[in-house]
């Protein structure tokens, strides 16, 4: 078995065109029926505001899939520790056994929701767009952003967040890094009417967009809401959008935005949802004209995990890393 560092990881995997390729081909194939795809396992820690997650998926075809184990403790900031953390392992899909351990702390999580953030933009968002707003300032916050910069060129970023401190952290970095001004702005409502793009990156409860802010051309992201309690967006926000999107529309319904609108009654089963994968595979058209209304629930999927460990492999043993540890399988005898 190999076992991959998060330091060699992210000296070697890099949130790039190639990633977001292997993570549109993952979601290609997902609405091609080509992946074996199970629910996602959660177990919930509500006394410490925390959460675990196992996702995987097995790409047909494919030598290998992943299965990996994702926490996300939303006060550890308080620590200052990252809110998300885990691991990803790598199974042979034709023995079983297992063949690496990817111990990225998180990493390759934060790269493929990215990934699947700037698959989103590129197919709903407007070409040319000048403003994108962020509400949240932590980790995807900033993945979120520099993904969305390999696939659109933009001159401002917005962000709002709760803590005043860390929108001002978060602009002051993003600022320096991509060389474009980043504002803090004190309300999500500031954020959503005066930009072309919007990305929710938070572990929300309740709605923090309004569906009265929406303006024509406007495009929302929302990726926070990954679990039955979470919500970033107003039920009626999806229902006025002229094209809705998820990741996966049966994930989603059960745990995404839509999940809040099936549960409201603003849309229905028989509502047209577009799966992300209809959209790679050409199926269908994203944004059709600069004054559409679009919005995007993702989940997090794990064929996403599965495309972005195996990549992570490939990148990895390409340059002989990672430390081989002999895994002998004993055999009892009589």
């Amino acid at each position: 078995m190999l076992i991959f560092t998060e330091q060699e990881l992210k000296q070697h995997v890099q949130l790039n065109l190639e990633a977001i390729s292997i993570v549109e081909e993952g979601f290609t194939k997902l609405a091609n029926n080509e992946v074996e795809m199970p629910p996602i396992m959660r177990v919930d820690v509500h006394d410490q505001n925390g959460e675990v997650d196992v996702k995987t998926a097995y790409i047909k075809g494919k030598d290998m899939f992943a299965i990996k184990v994702s926490s996300g403790f939303f006060n550890n900031y308080k620590l200052g520790l990252p809110s998300g953390n885990g691991l990803m392992m790598l199974i042979s899909a034709q023995t079983g056994i297992p063949q690496a351990l990817l111990l990225d702390n998180g990493y390759l999580t934060e790269v493929r929701t990215a990934a699947a953030g700037a698959i989103a933009a590129n197919y709903l968002s407007r070409e040319n767009i000048e403003t994108v707003g962020v509400i949240g300032a932590g980790s995807q916050a900033r993945f979120q952003v520099r993904a969305l910069k390999l696939v659109r060129d933009f001159k401002r970023v917005l962000v709002y967040a709760r803590s005043t401190n860390r929108a001002k952290k978060y602009a002051e970095d993003m600022a320096a890094e991509l060389g474009i001004e980043v504002q803090v702005v004190d309300s999500a409502e500031a954020v959503v009417r005066n930009s072309d793009t919007v990305i929710t990156t938070t572990p929300a409860k309740e709605p923090i967009i309004k569906a009265e802010w929406l303006h024509p051309g406007l495009h929302i992201t929302a990726m926070g809401s990954d679990a039955e309690h979470k919500q970033e967006l107003e039920p009626e926000v999806l229902a006025r959008a002229d094209k809705f999107v998820c990741d996966t529309k049966a994930q989603c319904a059960r745990l995404g935005e839509l999940h809040h609108a099936l549960d409201r009654g603003v849309l229905t089963e028989d509502s047209f949802v577009i799966e992300l994968g209809q959209l790679t595979s050409k199926e269908l058209a994203g944004r059709e004209n600069d004054e559409q209304i679009t919005v995007c629930d993702l989940t997090g999927t794990g064929v996403q995990d599965t495309a972005i460990a195996l990549f992570a492999y490939n990148e990895m043993t390409k340059r002989n890393l990672g430390l081989n540890v002999e895994n002998k399988t004993l055999s009892l005898k009589n």
